[in-house]
């Protein structure tokens, strides 16, 4: 059946209101689009290591979610999801669970590129039948917007604050999608919130029925940290995608597919220039710093067409 987003629209949410995510928060958006890639007669338990999505979506004993959920701590999330899974199969086997139920985690990108990248690569090594959803934002958003191994190089964060000493973060971002897709796991991708978020949905349903260990990377932008204004949120998902600053593929049993080709490749300069992390890039006799960043997005861009080929 071809995807019709009003008819995803009109499933009951699995993601509900009363949390207390900022407007315009890409995690929520993300959990939302995810969530609604299950099968509505399908069970799930989600797993969510401490971060944005924890501490707006969680107060206990009440979540935001209408499926089972564990509250992680920001280096175990893929543990306690492939931990919960095998006991699953157990039950399963021995009659005591009739339900068929999903197995999906949520963290962001500092609870997935750095403190939690151990457990994630132990649960895709082992195999289990789950699915990590990372919302990519940048930053460790929640306890300040300081810098993560997935921050962009030139972003101003406060651990990378720009000043006469600094002119941000000096390090590229983690190519953590392609790290995951060299653990041979069966199903990795790269997606954001694009036009009627048909790549998202279907990315997410594939990830969520492949069996096995997959992997969906996503940004999920940050209006605070990127200092952005929050209704600009799907101009800059489109410019990451057109500038291919943020390249949307998937990875399927190996195999490399492009799954987005932007009619006209933007010079990186128009997305940086929406975001206030960049501000300091455009000033007189920073222009290096453009140049430097088109420089690593064309080398990165091209070594992916490469692979998809």
């Amino acid at each position: 059946m071809a995807y019709s987003l009003k008819e995803q629209l009109s499933k009951e949410e699995r993601f509900v209101g009363g949390h207390r995510l900022c407007a315009g928060c890409g995690a929520g958006i993300a959990v939302r689009g995810v969530l609604r890639a299950l099968n509505p007669e399908d069970k799930a338990v989600i797993t969510n290591a401490t971060g944005c999505l924890e501490v707006s979506s969680f107060l206990y004993p009440y979540t935001a979610y209408k499926d089972s959920y564990i509250h992680c701590a920001f280096e175990n999330a893929a543990a306690t999801c492939g931990g919960v899974e095998a006991a699953y199969n157990v039950l399963k086997k021995k009659g005591k669970i009739q339900d068929n139920f999903k197995f999906i985690t949520f963290g962001g990108d500092g609870g997935t590129y750095d403190i939690g990248f151990q457990s994630l690569s132990g649960a895709m090594e082992r195999g289990h039948d789950m699915v990590y959803v990372c919302y990519d934002n940048e930053a460790y958003m929640n306890t300040g917007i300081q810098r993560s191994s997935s921050t962009p190089r030139f972003a101003d964060a406060t651990t990378t604050p720009v000043g006469t000493a600094s002119y941000g973060k000096k390090q590229n971002k983690k190519n953590l999608t392609e790290i995951l897709a060299a653990h041979n796991i069966p199903y990795a991708a790269q997606t954001t919130f694009l036009g009627n978020f048909r790549d998202l949905h279907e990315k997410a349903h594939k990830a969520i029925y492949t069996p096995g260990a997959c992997f969906l990377n996503v940004m999920a932008p940050c209006p605070r940290g990127w200092r952005f204004q929050a209704q600009d949120m799907a101009q800059i998902c489109r410019l990451a995608v057109d500038t291919c600053v943020w390249p949307l593929y998937e990875v399927v049993e190996g195999e490399w597919h492009l799954t987005y080709m932007p009619s006209k490749k933007l010079p990186v300069e128009e997305f940086m220039v929406k975001q206030g992390r960049f501000k300091h890039c455009f000033k007189p006799g920073n222009e290096w710093m453009i140049e430097e960043a088109q420089k690593y997005v064309d080398d990165q861009w091209e070594k992916l067409l490469t692979k998809c080929k």
